[in-house]
């Protein structure tokens, strides 16, 4: 791995930071060490980058906010690539193009700010809008898929090109993308509507006024753990109703507030949530017969 680290120094490709914990970029904040994290100038650093990867043969990961992330607590023999430079939010009327670095909550605040409608959802989801769209993100009923007009993409052979909404195929939590992980989200165009700016902020406060009571946000988590299951009640509910609120291993919680919420009470392992994730998981399915998809990926388990 040092020459691929000489390489992409002498490339002037981006900052680079090494040998540092994961838990350190992850909401869950655990995970073990990560050989190095880079943050490529621009498009053109970041092809230059994926072909020392491909050269190298580095194993390698695109990393957001880290807010839908399990890494696991031993040591990830590789590269993170964070795509923070890749941050500009443009507007033209109701059309927003942002890079895959922007900070999703930035561009639905900034929405709202200009009386723009559709991205009300967002206010309180921590992650970038290359996460977003790949995870299609969503809440109150809503979703990225709603609002993204295209997505352009780095290919796994270096191509640049635009997908369309169509092409982007998002269902409820799924894209394209995830079955195309060697992609990586470069810019994504969302078109909104007009809306009333006062009405829209009122339905902004309404909605943190109830995520303040009704979820654990004073612990670090990575939000709901499990999709809601078609033609069930909701996960949290089923978790609850089974008498699992308050349920504990090592450092990890199954939250009292909300039971679809597993959070860091302070010393969790990774393990510790993953060993609890799975444990719920198992309940549910001898409890109800139904098998809950987690929601989060669970990175370095291998």
């Amino acid at each position: 791995m040092d020459e691929f680290f000489k390489e992409v120094e002498s490339n002037d490709i981006g900052k680079i930071v090494k040998d540092v914990f994961i838990s350190k970029y992850t909401t869950y904040k655990v995970g073990g060490l990560v050989r190095a994290i880079i943050y490529p100038k621009n498009t053109d650093k970041l092809v230059l980058l994926c072909k020392l990867i491909k050269k190298y043969n580095i194993k390698h990961k695109v990393l957001g906010n880290g807010s839908n992330l399990l890494f696991s607590d031993k040591t990830y023999e590789g590269v993170l690539i964070k795509l923070d430079e890749f941050n500009k939010i443009e507007f033209f009327g109701n059309k927003i193009v942002c890079g895959a670095g922007a900070s999703l909550m930035k561009v639905a605040k900034e929405s709202i700010r200009r009386g723009l409608a559709g991205l009300e959802f967002a206010c309180g989801i921590p992650g970038t809008i290359g996460g977003a769209v790949y995870m299609n993100a969503g809440a109150y009923k809503s979703d990225m898929g709603y609002i993204t007009r295209n997505v352009k993409v780095l290919t796994d052979d270096l191509k640049i090109i635009t997908l369309t909404n169509k092409e982007m195929d998002f269902h409820y939590r799924s894209s394209f993308l995830q079955s195309h992980p060697d992609y990586v989200c470069l810019e994504v165009t969302l078109s909104l509507q007009k809306g009333d700016k006062g009405a829209l902020e009122s339905v902004v406060k309404d909605r943190k006024e109830r995520r303040v009571k009704s979820q654990p946000l004073n612990y670090p988590s990575a939000g709901s753990v499990f999709r809601n299951p078609e033609d069930a009640d909701p996960a949290g509910k089923l978790i609850e109703d089974i008498g699992l609120k308050g349920l504990t291993k090592g450092g990890a919680e199954v939250s009292n507030i909300h039971a679809n919420f597993i959070i860091n009470k302070g010393n969790a392992s990774a393990k510790d949530i993953h060993d609890l994730i799975l444990f719920v998981k198992d309940a549910v399915r001898e409890h109800y017969g139904i098998d809950l998809r987690v929601e989060q990926e669970f990175v370095n388990w291998e």
